[in-house]
């Protein structure tokens, strides 16, 4: 797969950020593999600048290094040569060569701080002295979620109120892998497997179907996708153990704290406290009913990141058979026959995301103004979109399967639709029903559509 897909929004605000002319300092952060390394030698292509690579090494190599990029990018052998005495000296140097516009990105900036801790302070000093008044766009880049946060936006941070900007960067969105791949299938399998993390993504062989790359990314030992969830973890949490419990919890479909706690045997307290921490992380995601304030107590969690969800499901349970060399028994067993369900949770995630392109060129019966999921007393609508200014709201079920009955499933989600409570008097009712394929083609029915894989791809070529 190609190395660098869509960002266009994350580089159209850095191109903003450099034509200001003004010094900046942009700290860009985000989970490891999710493409910070790409989008900032994406933006270098057009750009005079150089991303420094920091290594886990003492602060005397590190300079040393940095000293031999420095010099090659400045075509300076004197510096190549005697290199610097300490991060003072490097900030100096910055400062005489950035006269004219010059991108500096100092890329796993925690690997620095922790050959010296003092460079925050340092870099501060430096900044506040100098650096901010000349052409520098300097760009600060790490992977670990926490560190960047607390060495560059903490309050108590030396270097809190000194950054102009900061982007942290998203797994891509299931409409810029689909168009990538063109093929609605194929990405709707992918995404549900691999999720929007590039490296994940690239791993992936789309001229293969999904089993084999499960078979041959995921399951076999020697393949990195094997392991690489468990190193992400363990790079940010300092108690892995319980931590993999609630995740594993989440993956095997307890989504509220009571289940969370009778699985784990965790106590609620300790359970709300992981889930905070794994929020902040950007790892779970906590949902609530559409039609419910941000307070509601109704809260599910969910893990925000499809591999991870595959891993915690298929991988981690039975990762001695499978490091025994099992792969094959375990696909037929164990993957294959839950797959269509697999996928089927996760469809209606992607169906949303292609709703949010949709509304934005009003490709759906109104434009509204919140989405998400339904449900209460074990009731569930997979789509809600509403809009309060006009009372209008839609129902959407979405079956990833193919012969679906759409009037039968229209018919059982419009009694579900009743128990909603939303503007109950006033409303104006609409139906969607999704599909792989219909058994046969339901007849035009005023309010209600029917949208099969083909159907979901036209609306998005439109909006293309």
């Amino acid at each position: 797969m190609s190395a660098f897909i869509n960002r266009t929004r994350e580089l159209a605000h850095m191109q903003e950020r450099y034509e200001s002319g003004k010094a900046e300092f942009v700290v860009l952060y985000g989970r490891r593999r999710v493409g910070k390394s790409e989008l900032i030698d994406q933006f270098l292509r057009s750009h005079n600048g150089i991303r420094v690579l920091a290594l886990e090494e003492s602060k005397l190599l590190q300079l040393r290094r940095l000293a031999a990029d420095l010099g090659t990018f400045f075509s300076d052998p004197f510096l190549k040569k005697n290199g610097f005495s300490d991060w003072d000296s490097v900030f100096e140097y910055l400062r005489m060569h950035s006269g004219e516009r010059v991108v500096i990105a100092f890329d796993e900036f925690p690997y620095l701080v922790a050959g010296d801790a003092s460079l925050p302070s340092l870099l501060q000093g430096d900044w506040d002295r100098y650096l901010k008044d000349t052409g520098i766009f300097l760009i600060l880049s790490g992977s670990s979620i926490s560190m960047m946060e607390s060495i560059t936006m903490a309050y108590r941070s030396p270097l809190f109120g000194r950054r102009t900007g900061q982007i942290l960067l998203p797994p891509l969105r299931f409409i810029h892998v689909l168009d990538h791949l063109q093929d609605i299938k194929t990405a709707v399998e992918f995404y549900a497997v691999f999720g929007g993390t590039p490296a994940y993504i690239m791993a992936a062989d789309p001229s293969k179907d999904i089993m084999t790359n499960i078979a041959n990314q995921i399951l076999r030992e020697d393949a990195f996708l094997f392991r690489d969830v468990e190193f992400v973890l363990r790079s940010e949490l300092f108690e892995p153990r319980n931590y993999f419990s609630i995740l594993f919890s989440l993956a095997q479909g307890n989504h509220s704290i009571g289940l969370v706690c009778n699985d784990t045997g965790l106590s609620k307290s300790v359970v709300n406290k992981y889930l905070s921490v794994l929020m902040d992380l950007h790892l779970v995601d906590r949902k609530i009913p559409v039609t419910e304030s941000t307070k509601s107590r109704k809260g599910l969690y969910y893990l925000s990141d499809n591999l991870f969800d595959f891993w915690f499901r298929f991988v981690n349970p039975y990762r001695d058979s499978l490091e025994r060399g099992n792969s094959k028994i375990l696909l037929e067993q164990f993957v294959k026959p839950q797959f269509s369900a697999y996928v089927g949770k996760h469809f209606e995630s992607m169906v949303m995301d292609l709703f949010e392109l949709y509304n934005e060129h009003s490709l759906l019966p109104f434009v509204f103004s919140r989405i998400g999921s339904w449900w209460h007393k074990g009731e569930e609508i997979d789509i809600v979109a509403v809009r309060d200014d006009e009372q209008k709201i839609l129902f959407c079920e979405c079956k990833w399967q193919e012969n679906v009955k759409g009037e039968q499933v229209l018919a059982e989600l419009m009694l579900k639709s009743a128990m909603v409570s939303w503007h109950d008097e006033r409303r104006k009712e609409f139906y969607c029903v999704i599909a792989r394929s219909f058994s046969r083609r339901p007849p035009a029915r005023d309010g209600c559509l029917w949208l099969d894989k083909n159907n979901l791809m036209d609306l998005f070529r439109q909006c293309r």
